[in-house]
């Protein structure tokens, strides 16, 4: 069970379809997130959304590698968990609000295990930076894809 858990928010000029879109379209993930190197969709639902995904990422002093399995709520809600990888645990979601038809609220939790130690100020520094970082450039790549309509 992860055991460390993050939580980030941001009002996102997009709708909740271009946010979901953005979210789940893991291919394009080494496009504008900056720490994945790589995405393989490994397995799909009936639907075409990607039930299971392997991840490459620079973890700065190693590249990390992981699979999550997802689920859905569409277009509101992605939730995951790690099945496979170099992380002991990993759980999260991402929680889509409508605040306007072109502007939405993505709010981000994830709770991580590691497979080793860190002090725990200087993991819930790294970890906490790392959350916002990536809600920040995912915010970056829907309103990008949202001005392209």
């Amino acid at each position: 069970m992860a055991t460390h858990e993050q939580e980030f928010s941001t009002e996102v000029r997009a709708s909740l379809g271009q946010c979901f879109a953005t979210i789940t379209d893991f291919e394009h993930y080494p496009d504008w997130y900056a720490t994945v190197q790589q995405t393989e969709v490994l397995e799909r639902y009936a639907n075409g959304l990607a039930k299971q995904v392997e991840f490459s990422v620079d973890m700065k002093l190693k590249t990390v590698r992981y699979v999550l399995e997802y689920r859905y709520d569409k277009p509101k809600l992605l939730t995951w968990k790690s099945v496979a990888g170099d992380i002991e645990a990993i759980e999260g979601s991402y929680r889509f609000e409508k605040l306007a038809p072109a502007l939405s609220r993505a709010t981000c939790r994830q709770a991580v295990s590691l497979r080793f130690w860190l002090p725990r100020a200087l993991r819930s520094l790294i970890e906490g930076q790392a959350l916002k970082q990536s809600v920040l450039e995912f915010k970056a790549a829907a309103e990008a894809a949202a001005t392209k309509r």
